[in-house]
């Protein structure tokens, strides 16, 4: 289940910003990983419904390692940023500039960590694709196949190396064009988004997604 793999991602990257730290009460840190998943689950769920291909394409195409400038420099992470903040604030009683400080190291460490997850040829039990899928309630796209059900194509997906959506992520972001304009993963995402933009109608700001999430908390 891609969602809990997120979360325990998060949970696992908390330590400092949120676990250790002095001004985030103890009682709250399960509660505020949760939020954060939510957060980075909603915000590529948003994306996606938007048709964001290439915004998907400049945060994942490429491993990052431990670049975290070319993280903070993208337009989807300031908006997870601004977002998480705000939650910390409204929910959980910290100051604007504690808010700010967390969300601001916490969010880009999250997701430089799940760039590197998903370029990484190591880890075939993780796929960017099955993630998206996850996120959306699309579980009938191709997690397991090269491209969308629906776009002809036949090319299996390298389970080895994270699968269909995160080769042409890897692709594009290496400069290598042979998708053309971006067809291959502009499928993949149309094929998402319909899934995407019917879970936003139904959990609004993505509480659904919070429920599910808080019940991984033990």
């Amino acid at each position: 289940f891609m969602l809990k793999e997120l979360f325990d991602l998060v949970k696992n990257t908390a330590a400092n910003s949120v676990t250790n730290n002095p001004d985030v009460p103890n009682e709250h840190n399960d509660a505020i990983v949760a939020e954060a998943t939510n957060t980075v689950a909603s915000g590529l769920r948003n994306v996606v419904a938007g048709g964001g291909a290439q915004s998907l394409v400049s945060l994942f195409g490429s491993n990052t390692g431990d670049n975290k400038s070319s993280i903070l420099s993208n337009p989807i992470v300031s908006m997870m940023i601004g977002h998480f903040a705000s939650q910390l604030m409204s929910k959980f009683n910290l100051g604007s500039g504690q808010a700010s400080s967390v969300a601001g190291s916490l969010i880009p460490d999250v997701l430089k960590n799940l760039v590197n997850k998903s370029n990484d040829p190591n880890d075939s039990g993780f796929s960017l694709e099955k993630l998206l899928a996850s996120i959306t309630g699309n579980t009938g796209t191709s997690a397991n196949t090269g491209n969308a059900d629906n776009t002809g194509s036949t090319a299996p997906a390298d389970q080895s190396s994270g699968g269909g959506l995160g080769d042409i992520l890897k692709q594009l972001g290496g400069g290598n064009n042979s998708q053309g304009s971006g067809g291959g993963i502009m499928d993949i995402v149309k094929s998402l988004a319909g899934g995407a933009l019917q879970q936003q109608e139904k959990n609004g700001g993505g509480g659904g997604l919070l429920d599910i999430i808080k019940g991984f908390i033990k």
